[in-house]
């Protein structure tokens, strides 16, 4: 048994067949079975989802779970690189810490509590429009003007330009805001 051992050890193959240790006399039986952890996984490019810059990810998936997310070497932005904070894509989604819920603090509370997103969304919207009812400007100076100068909005630079697009029609013409920019441009 122990001569059988001896005889898989790796380091035993290379001193008996005198190679340089870089080929298969290397590998043990475990390390010949093992394969990428995205091997039969399916993938979809997307963009990284912090800056503006719009690096490549592929984003490696099996039976409706999250494998991988690797940059993406045919993106013509990073050719495969990713800065930490997009190498790190994965374990944003993955962490077993990662908050899973709403949370929201009550004014002058000191603990937070769980909101579900649906109450989360109507309450974000209600705000949203009180803020807009109690500070819209319909004439100023004897002027036109139909906005209001109290609420704005801060995009996110991942957004193609059509959603851009979409956002800004929605705040400058459906709620009359004025103060609009968006994370790339900070």
């Amino acid at each position: 048994m122990l001569k059988d051992l001896l005889e898989r050890w790796p380091l035993i193959q290379q001193i008996r067949t005198g190679a340089d240790g870089t080929g298969p006399e290397s590998m043990s039986r475990r390390t010949k079975k093992l394969a990428p952890k995205n091997q039969d996984a399916e993938f979809t490019r997307g963009v990284c989802p912090y800056c503006g810059v719009g690096c490549g990810q592929m984003i490696f998936h099996k039976d409706g779970e999250l494998v991988s997310v690797e940059g993406d070497a045919g993106s013509p932005i990073s050719r495969g690189h990713l800065c930490p904070k997009g190498a790190d894509t994965f374990e944003l989604h993955t962490h077993p810490q990662r908050l899973m819920t709403v949370k929201h603090r009550r004014p002058f509370a000191t603990e937070w509590e769980e909101m579900d997103l649906e109450a989360a969304m109507d309450r974000v919207a209600e705000l949203v429009w009180q803020s807009r009812e109690r500070t819209f400007v319909e004439n100023e100076n004897g002027e036109y003007v139909n906005h209001t100068t109290k609420i704005a909005h801060l995009g996110g630079a991942t957004l193609d330009n059509e959603e851009n697009y979409l956002i800004k029609k929605l705040f400058t013409g459906g709620l009359g805001m004025v103060c609009i920019s968006n994370q790339a441009r900070i």
